[in-house]
């Protein structure tokens, strides 16, 4: 459904995308989450909790944690508790 490049999974034109998350590698090895954008007629459909979902999958296959700078990467991996074993 997204696609995805080194540091963000992204749907649309890769120019231009209607919705995209972009993180970025820490020293540690873990991913922090920088950004999330979703187009204003895309709102209320999840799609940036599925943008977090693949980058949540993506520490997991890759054996690393996750954490956020973009205030909504930051709430959910606090409060959304099928993030716990991925958040730093």
């Amino acid at each position: 459904m997204f696609t995805q490049e080194k540091n963000r999974f992204y749907q649309g034109p890769s120019d231009n995308p209607t919705a995209e998350i972009t993180f970025v590698h820490l020293p540690d090895g873990a991913l922090s989450v920088d950004h999330t954008y979703v187009d204003g007629s895309l709102r209320g459909q999840g799609l940036a909790e599925r943008l977090l979902d693949a980058v949540a999958d993506l520490a997991r296959k890759e054996g690393r944690k996750l954490t956020g700078t973009c205030s909504y990467a930051a709430r959910q991996l606090r409060d959304n508790p099928k993030y716990a074993d991925v958040k730093v």
